[in-house]
C-alpha cells in the first residue's frame, strides 16, 4: 500500500468529525484499525472514513456499539467494501428504522392528548394513566412505544 493512501489520526479527526479519543476507543473496541509507523504513530487506511460514517449513522439511530461491531464484522476482510457491501449492511437497519419511525409518529400524534391538557403528570392523568395503573410496570416511561425506550447513545462515541 502506498503511504499516500494512509491518513494520520489528525487527518481522520478533521475529515470524520470524531475526536482523537473516540478514534482510539473505536480502535481498542475493534471497530476500526490502524497501522503504526516505525515511530509508533497511527496511520489509517482511507476506508476508515466510511466505517466511521457508518458508526455515526448507527449511533444516531440508537444502535449500540456491540451491534455496530457485529454489523461491521460482516464486511469483507482484506478489501475495501463495495457499494453492494454497504447496501447489504444498511438493509440490516431498515426494520429498526421503520419501527422507530412508527413509534415517533405515535408519540407525535399522542402528544396533544398527553401533555396538551396541561397536567404534565402521568401519575395523575385521568386520560393516559387513570389511577396510576402504569406504576405496576416499573419505573420509566412505560407508556412510550418500546422503540423509544432504548437507552440514549453515549455522547462522544
Amino acid at each position: 500500500m502506498d503511504a499516500r493512501d494512509l491518513l494520520t489520526i489528525g487527518e481522520v479527526v478533521e475529515r470524520s468529525g470524531f475526536p482523537h479519543s473516540a478514534l482510539r476507543y473505536y480502535e481498542r473496541e475493534g471497530l476500526v484499525s490502524a497501522t503504526r509507523t516505525a515511530g509508533g504513530q497511527r496511520r489509517y487506511e482511507r476506508g476508515v472514513l466510511r466505517r466511521l460514517a457508518f458508526i455515526r449513522a448507527a449511533r444516531a439511530i440508537g444502535v449500540g456499539l456491540g451491534d455496530v461491531r457485529e454489523a461491521l464484522d460482516r464486511l469483507p476482510a482484506g478489501r475495501t467494501p463495495t457499494r453492494g457491501d454497504w447496501s447489504r449492511l444498511s438493509r440490516f437497519w431498515r426494520g429498526r428504522l421503520d419501527e422507530q419511525i412508527e413509534a415517533l409518529v405515535a408519540l407525535r400524534d399522542g402528544l396533544d392528548s398527553c401533555i396538551g391538557c396541561g397536567c404534565l403528570s402521568l401519575a395523575r392523568c385521568r386520560l393516559m394513566n387513570p389511577d396510576d395503573r402504569a406504576a405496576v410496570q416499573g419505573d420509566g416511561a412505560r407508556l412510550l412505544p418500546p422503540a423509544l425506550r432504548r437507552p440514549a447513545p453515549v455522547s462522544g462515541t
